[in-house]
């Protein structure tokens, strides 16, 4: 006769087992806002108490007091306001062609054979270039005023973003895009709800780059050749050891990131709701 197979609530020698915690949870590492938040914050306390004991010069590192009493001035005086829009225009507008331009250029690269073999040859040529060099002659071509410092910035942002692209559209799993056309799915359809979704998580992780490019290239774009900007008046009071004003336009670039990156975490709650 068969014997019976102990059951699943008893071990062999009768005694209960002990319950083993689940360990199939993955890895989801959390926010960690608050710890952040912390440590900047002993970073500023120390830096305080750096500058106001007089262990560092502050002529050449003032206290966080002092870098906002600069930007509390600048504030008051009208001059914030105006460096910084004219340094937003220029970012908006060069981010949102180069961010076009470069979705449509990576899509067609990684949904067309022709497109990759041209694109992907032109890209590897092109994107080590510096973009900042390119400026005196987008100068020469395009007179000077805001568009050679809105096409620097764009052409900047449009390879990074061409590559986040197709880089993404690489990664898509080929069984989900077979799964559609075994369905006779049309191509349109298989782009729009298969590809897509599955070249998001790239897409965004590209726009966290190109937003980063497009502070870099708007700030060296603006000490060349600009009366307004972040920029400009980052130089300005360099070349006057202004060195308080000049971490002040510091603190506003390291603002503007912090309010982008807000952005764009927003954003991936919306768009990547599935995670």
């Amino acid at each position: 006769m068969l014997e019976r197979a102990p059951s699943q609530d008893t071990q062999q020698d009768g005694s209960v087992p002990r319950p083993v915690a689940f360990r199939g949870a993955g890895f989801m590492p959390g926010g960690g806002r608050a710890s952040g938040w912390i440590a900047l914050a002993l970073v500023i306390a120390f830096w305080q108490l750096a500058g106001s004991a007089g262990w560092v010069n502050p002529l050449f590192l003032p206290a966080p007091s002092a870098i906002a009493v600069a930007i509390y001035k600048l504030a008051v005086s009208g001059a914030l306001w105006q460096h910084v829009s004219a340094s937003v225009v220029r970012i908006g507008s060069g981010w949102l062609i180069g961010t076009v331009a470069g979705v449509i250029v990576g899509f067609a690269i990684g949904l067309s054979t022709l497109a990759r073999g041209v694109g992907i040859t032109f890209i590897s040529a092109l994107f080590p270039i510096p973009k900042i060099a390119l400026l005196p002659l987008l100068i020469l071509w395009l007179g000077i005023g805001e568009e050679p410092k809105i096409a620097t910035i764009a052409l900047g942002v449009f390879f990074s973003t061409a590559i986040s692209v197709y880089s993404g559209v690489d990664a898509v799993p080929r069984n989900l895009i077979r799964m559609a056309q075994s369905f006779n799915v049309p191509f349109h359809a298989i782009v729009i709800r298969v590809i897509w979704p599955g070249a998001l998580p790239s897409i965004l992780a590209g726009f966290r780059i190109t937003a980063s490019v497009a502070l870099l290239l708007v700030v060296s774009a603006e000490m060349i050749g600009a009366q307004f900007g972040i920029g400009a008046f980052v130089l300005q009071a360099g070349n006057l050891m202004q060195t308080d004003q000049l971490l002040a336009g510091v603190v506003i670039l390291s603002l503007f990131g912090l309010a982008v990156g807000k952005a764009i975490n927003v954003l991936e709650a919306r768009l990547l709701h599935w995670r």
